[in-house]
């Protein structure tokens, strides 16, 4: 049959990156093989975990929705974790929780165990609460976000609520950007989306579009996860990059901060957790002001010294996801535990641990 509209502009964007892909994904593939990567036999992965458990999260931000707002001249949003227990009315929707340690913090919700990650923030709310981001008084300097995009493999898996295009309009991005900000969006490869994050989101919001990354996704053997020219699925998806601009004022550019090349070709292999995207902290390091505030928006995990918002912001900080090795310390006296995600259930008895309500 002839290819509609959205087909045939996904069929040009490809025709337009293909050579790209095949070409760096060649020479980054053979460089990880060189360094002792990429050479595992292709075996079946292994199946996701406590779905049925982590879609709770989102239901119970659902739920916060009828709870009253709290005052907007509340001066400080912030609740901090303490050694000593914590207040059992905390209330995690209404207040953004900070983990201030140096080491991984294990808290229950819902009688469930998380692990909050060295230095992690994050708020669980819906688009409808976001307030207290709003209201803490921080510019970010890096804002990344991961929409849950409509597409009819989502609504036929229903793992996620997706979220109209339109309603992304809503996000306070400006508010929450630092002067020459720079905000990175994944997209998924409906030309449309692509299209409408160009034309309409980042024009909306103030930000100037200047760079599209490709992030190539393949197996343990260095073999695309789709074939390349599948017309169904695609073994890439797309970070569109740009920086938000202050209205006519553009700030000085540091000069730490390099400038943000065009094309760049990213290459993993993904995680077996559906949709689980790569951390970027170490690629887009290099484009940003030194010791920078970084938020991501729409997060399903925590990463260090950043600030997550999101209905299900701690999904895979559940401790299912990691388990626990001993290290002697230096002096060789005593051991500390050493944590490693996505490999096996552990208990974390020896980590500081509180209750959260």
């Amino acid at each position: 049959r002839d290819l509609n509209t959205g087909e045939l502009d996904a069929h040009i964007y490809h025709g337009k990156i293909r050579l790209v892909v095949l070409e760096g994904s060649r020479a980054l593939l053979e460089a990880g093989r060189q360094c002792g990567y990429l050479t595992e036999v292709l075996t079946a992965p292994p199946s996701e975990s406590m779905s049925s458990l982590e879609c709770r999260l989102a239901a119970l931000c659902d739920m916060a929705k009828q709870l009253p707002l709290t005052d907007d001249s509340v001066e400080a949003p912030v609740q901090t974790l303490n050694r000593d227990g914590l207040d059992p009315s905390l209330d995690l929707f209404s207040y953004i929780t900070e983990n201030p340690f140096d080491c991984a913090y294990e808290v229950t919700l819902m009688k469930e165990k998380y692990l909050l990650p060295p230095r992690s923030r994050f708020l669980l709310s819906d688009i409808t609460r976001m307030h207290p981001l709003t209201n803490s008084g921080d510019r970010f300097d890096l804002i990344v976000l991961d929409p849950p995009w409509e597409n009819k493999s989502v609504k036929r898996s229903n793992r996620y609520s997706s979220l109209p295009s339109s309603q992304l309009k809503q996000l306070p991005v400006p508010a929450l950007a630092a002067p020459e900000c720079l905000v990175v969006t994944w997209v998924t490869n409906r030309a449309k989306h692509l299209r409408f994050i160009r034309e309409e989101l980042y024009p909306y919001w103030g930000v100037e579009v200047l760079a599209e990354w490709l992030w190539v996704k393949v197996t343990r053997a260095g073999e695309f996860v789709f074939p390349l020219d599948s017309p169904h699925k695609k073994p890439y998806e797309v970070l569109v990059l740009g920086r938000h601009r202050s209205g006519s004022d553009r700030a000085a550019r540091s000069s730490a901060v390099e400038e943000l090349p065009e094309q760049r070709l990213l290459i993993s292999v993904p995680s077996v957790l559906h949709s689980h995207k790569p951390s970027l902290s170490a690629v887009l390091k290099p484009y940003i002001s030194p010791e920078p505030k970084c938020l991501e928006l729409f997060a399903r995990s925590l990463q260090c010294d950043w600030t997550s918002w999101g209905n299900e912001a701690i999904r895979f900080q559940h401790s299912s996801y990691f388990t626990r090795e001993r290290v002697e310390e230096p002096s060789g006296t005593s051991e500390t535990p050493n944590i490693i995600p996505n490999i096996s259930k552990s208990a974390f008895s020896s980590l500081p641990s509180v209750d959260l309500v």
